[in-house]
């Protein structure tokens, strides 16, 4: 009896190692089955990686190329912009003198012939058209100019607006006695080169001091 229960001892010990060997043996493929999807898996996500790598290289390359062309472009406005200025700044002409620039009164004539007037005090010479030097207004550009001329003197006065060496308008006072003054004024189409002068008539005279009563004054119009 005792080697019979014995032998069922041994029996069932061995059932139970046979039972456990066998689950073992089956988890196995399981195991394996994980370790291949896992892997499979990472090198799925290294693909994704590299990807988003040479993607994300791609991405900085078109950024810094755009950079670039919006650094040419902001240049080449800047340009543009400086270029306009300087057109503008071309296109912005005004002059305004007086006979007189300081000390006492001044007659200037009578004259055997026509004279052109120096206005050697200067107010305004945007564009610096004008020249205290000679008289004369040269113009930078082809363009419709206004210009306007005041005299002063004693007795009889008179001058003219010169285009070269044409006379446009004059400006005219004779009295016998006392002091009179006269203006005139035109709008002129000067080519680039053209000069305007004001020019005292032969025989009269003109008195100017630092009151500034003679003057010649001009500004560009518009461009043609």
């Amino acid at each position: 009896m005792k080697v019979l229960v014995l032998l069922m001892l041994v029996c069932s010990v061995y059932t139970n190692e046979i039972k456990t060997l066998s689950d073992q043996q089956l988890c196995l493929p399981d195991v394996h089955a994980a370790l291949r999807e896992i892997t499979a898996s990472l090198a799925k996500q290294e693909v994704e990686m590299r990807y988003l790598q040479a993607e994300n290289k791609d991405q900085q390359t078109e950024a810094e190329t755009l950079k670039k062309q919006l650094q040419e472009q902001a240049a080449n406005q800047q340009t543009e912009v400086d270029e306009l200025k300087k057109q503008l700044q071309g296109k912005q002409v005004a002059f305004s003198a007086s006979l007189v620039a300081s000390g006492g009164g001044q007659t200037i004539g009578p004259l055997n012939q026509q004279t052109p007037l120096v206005y050697k005090h200067v107010v305004t010479n945007i564009g610096n058209a004008y020249s205290p030097v000679t008289g004369a207004f040269t113009a930078p550009l082809k363009g419709a100019y206004h210009f306007e001329m005041y005299i002063y003197g004693h007795g009889s006065t008179a001058a003219y607006l010169v285009k070269n060496t044409e006379n446009i308008f004059v400006a005219y006072e004779n009295q016998g006695t006392g002091s009179q003054s006269a203006s005139n004024g035109a709008t002129l189409l000067l080519e680039a080169g053209d000069v305007v002068s004001v020019q005292l008539r032969a025989g009269a005279a003109v008195y100017d001091d630092t009151n500034h009563y003679n003057t010649f004054s001009g500004h560009l119009l518009f461009t043609m």
